[in-house]
C-alpha cells in the first residue's frame, strides 16, 4: 500500500509515519509537509534512510503540488492542520485557510485520483464542552474556538464528499495527545521544559478544566485501526479514558521532576475556554482497538524523553530552529 501522510513532520503525524514504517514492511509512505513552525524534519531523522519513505515539502492548499503527490496513492491520512487554540484566537485566518480550504484541496485530489481510503484526523474539540456525560460520534458539533470551528468545517466537507461523490472517507476525533516530539507550546511539553529550565508554569485560571489524555502511540494505533478496518462514511472517537484537570497534570509533572508547586503561576483564563471534554470510544473499540498505556507511566516516559532529548527542544525554544528554516527556505 502507498500512503500519503500530510503533516507528517508534526507531532502526531511523525509518530504515525514511524508506526506505519515499522509495522508494515511492504508499505510506502510519502510525507507532504509545509514545515511551518511546528513541522520538524528531525522528528523523522530515523526514517530518512528508509527506502520506503519519501519527504516532499509542500502546502496542502497548493492544488498543483497536491495533485502531483496524490497520483498513485492508495490512501491519504490528513494530519496537516493549524492546531493551537491560542494561536487561532489571535489569528484565525490561517486556520480557515489550512483546515478548511486545505482539506477541500485534498478531497478534490483524492476524488480525482480515485484513492481507496481518505482519513481525516480531527479532534474532540469540535463537540465543544460538556459538563456531564460523554460525547458520541452522533452528537452535534458546537466548536468554541476558531481552531475547533475550522476543524469542524473540514469534517463537514469530508462527510459531504462521501455523501455526494461516494469518496471512501473516514474521520477520527482524538482527545488530547501527549508524548515524544510534541511542540513545546502545548501544556505538557511546555510545563516539562519550563520546569527543567527553572521557569514558571503559566496555568490558565484555577486549573480545573478537564481534558481526556491519550498517549500518542495509542492514538496512532487507533488511527491505523480505523484506516484498515473502519467503515467508509463513519466517524470514530479515539480517547485514552484519562480525564484529568490541568492542575493535576501540572502538579504531576512537578512531582516527577522533583520541583516545587511554587513554580505554578496562575494567569488569566483563555477566551472561550472549554471546561470539559469527554468522548465515548466504544465505536473504535468495536474494531479491536484499546489504549495500551497507563496514563501515569506514559507521562513518566514522556518526561524522560524530554530529559533525554534536550537537543531537540532547546533549539526550538531558543529560536535556533526557526532561524534554521529561515536560512533553509527563506521564510518563517
Amino acid at each position: 500500500m502507498k500512503i500519503l501522510v500530510t503533516g507528517g513532520a508534526g507531532f502526531i503525524g511523525s509518530n504515525f509515519v514511524r508506526l506505519i514504517l515499522s509495522k508494515y514492511p511492504d508499505y510506502e509512505v510519502v510525507n507532504l509537509d509545509l514545515l511551518t513552525y511546528a513541522g520538524n524534519l528531525e522528528n523523522l531523522r530515523d526514517a530518512e534512510q528508509n527506502e520506503r519513505y519519501r519527504f516532499m515539502r509542500g502546502d496542502i492548499r497548493d492544488e498543483a503540488i497536491v495533485n502531483e503527490v496524490m497520483a498513485g496513492m492508495d490512501a491519504v491520512v490528513n494530519f496537516a492542520a493549524e492546531s493551537h487554540v491560542d494561536r487561532s484566537i489571535g489569528g484565525p485566518a490561517d486556520f480557515i485557510q489550512t483546515d478548511v480550504f486545505g482539506t477541500f484541496v485534498l478531497l478534490e485530489a483524492a476524488r480525482r485520483h480515485g484513492v481507496s481510503r481518505y482519513l481525516q484526523i480531527s479532534t474532540d474539540e469540535v463537540y465543544g464542552s460538556i459538563e456531564d456525560g460523554t460525547f458520541t460520534e452522533e452528537d452535534r458539533l458546537e466548536p468554541s474556538s476558531p481552531y475547533s470551528a475550522s476543524k469542524a468545517g473540514g469534517d463537514m466537507q469530508v462527510m459531504a464528499y462521501h455523501t455526494t461523490y461516494g469518496l471512501p472517507t473516514l474521520i477520527t476525533r482524538s482527545s488530547n495527545n501527549f508524548g515524544p516530539y510534541q511542540y513545546p507550546e502545548k501544556i505538557i511539553p511546555l510545563f516539562i521544559t519550563n520546569a527543567m529550565e527553572g521557569k514558571e508554569l503559566p496555568l490558565y485560571g484555577d486549573g480545573m478544566n478537564v481534558r481526556d489524555w491519550i498517549y500518542v502511540a495509542d492514538n496512532c494505533e487507533g488511527v491505523d485501526t480505523v484506516l484498515h478496518r473502519g467503515e467508509p462514511g463513519q466517524i470514530y472517537n479515539i480517547g485514552g479514558g484519562n480525564e484529568k484537570t490541568n492542575l493535576y497534570i501540572t502538579k504531576k509533572i512537578l512531582e516527577i521532576l522533583g520541583k516545587p508547586e511554587s513554580m505554578i503561576r496562575p494567569v488569566a483564563d483563555r477566551l472561550g475556554h472549554d471546561f470539559r471534554y469527554s468522548i465515548d470510544c466504544s465505536k473504535v473499540k468495536a474494531l479491536g482497538w484499546e489504549p495500551a498505556h497507563n496514563f501515569e507511566e506514559a507521562l513518566q516516559e514522556t518526561v524522560n524523553w524530554y530529559l533525554d532529548n534536550r537537543w531537540w527542544w532547546e533549539k526550538i525554544k531558543s529560536g535556533e530552529f526557526a532561524q534554521y528554516y529561515q536560512r533553509q527556505y527563506g521564510e518563517k
